[in-house]
């Protein structure tokens, strides 16, 4: 049986290695906790630490998000998470993921995925209640 924490781990790697991040890059977006290497990903199982489950979540989540976006591009991947974006003042989602930390995931996902952002906003309890809001 395999462990769900190193096959995300597994995941996470490539996904970044898609991405073509850089060591400073990869702790700043997992906010790895001291003592472990970006490196280390892929060989070892992620922190049991929440803040880096969380983001590895968001990460894998907006890589989901964009392969239905580019299906058949990795290349095209790629570059939208790089470049500059109206939705952002211009910044890209990786300038947005890595300055604004946990709650820069949160946007680029939000921008990628309707659903995401329906269900952050509490939209989906409302609808679950009825349309009157009362509850019935």
């Amino acid at each position: 049986m395999s462990d769900p924490r190193l096959d995300h781990s597994h995941a996470l790697v490539a996904l970044l290695g898609s991405w073509q991040l850089g060591a400073d890059e990869v702790r700043a977006l997992l906010q790895l906790p001291v003592g472990i290497r970006p490196r280390q990903l892929g060989h070892v199982p992620l922190p049991d630490h929440p803040e880096t489950s969380r983001r590895v979540d968001y990460l894998l989540r907006i890589e989901a998000a964009l392969r239905t976006s580019f299906p058949r591009s990795p290349e095209m991947r790629r570059q939208w998470v790089r470049r500059a974006c109206r939705q952002f003042a211009l910044r890209s989602p990786l300038q947005v993921m890595l300055e604004d930390g946990e709650p820069g995931l949160i946007a680029v996902l939000s921008h990628l995925d309707c659903t995401f952002a329906w269900d952050l906003t509490g939209s989906r309890s409302d609808y679950q209640r009825g349309d009157d809001g009362k509850g019935g």
